[in-house]
């Protein structure tokens, strides 16, 4: 079954980068965004079968019955770096992180999910989506190295001094493993690394 997700954000810059996010960490996930929280119960009401709710704080305090309701599937997007009693039951994320912090957080609950850091059982706000196992495209043991080493942040000159190459065979590297994955951004294929098991999500 395709995992469908709803985003519910007045702010439409902040919900497209996470919608972004998600796809990427969730091949395959539907992702909906939802500025108006009608258009929301109405897809709910037509019997979409959203797996979960990431809903911005003011949308859960405007409509906390509803959420309430969903509270294991809500994740709340919350700029505060303290939430109020009103949102203490809902896992929060906080929305002031970089894209690489934020991608982490993402990430690791996708992978508590699967109790790759422990049981998810009764855990609010656990990601639901099919396990990916190992690299699905054809990627050398070198790239692969060089690659883990990208997603832990190193650069180029880094990435040579580690690995005991030349600067230019780290570039040639990181192009063939772009062009495989035609993946371009570093958050992208932090992205892929984590989710292939070429990186744990502790080293990044």
């Amino acid at each position: 079954m395709v995992p469908s997700i709803a985003i519910i954000d007045q702010n439409t810059l902040e919900a497209s980068g996470l919608k972004s996010i998600i796809c990427d960490i969730v091949p395959g996930a539907v992702v909906s965004i939802f500025t108006d929280f009608a258009d929301l119960e109405q897809a709910v009401a037509a019997g979409e079968p959203f797996v979960h709710f990431f809903a911005s704080s003011q949308a859960v305090v405007e409509h906390s019955e509803f959420f309430l309701a969903h509270v294991r599937q809500t994740i709340v997007l919350t700029s505060q770096n303290s939430v109020g009693r009103l949102l203490a039951p809902f896992h929060c994320l906080s929305t002031n992180m970089k894209e690489h912090d934020l991608i982490k957080a993402v990430l690791h609950m996708h992978q508590y999910a699967h109790g790759q850091n422990g049981s998810s059982a009764g855990h609010p706000g656990h990601m639901h989506a099919p396990d990916i196992i190992g690299p699905s495209i054809d990627i050398s043991a070198r790239e692969q190295e060089v690659l883990a080493l990208v997603a832990r942040g190193f650069l180029n000159k880094e990435i040579a001094d580690a690995l005991c190459i030349s600067l230019p065979t780290v570039i040639s590297h990181r192009k063939n493993i772009c062009d495989k994955l035609h993946l371009r951004s570093v958050s992208s294929l932090t992205i892929y690394a984590v989710t292939h098991g070429i990186v744990r999500i502790e080293d990044i």
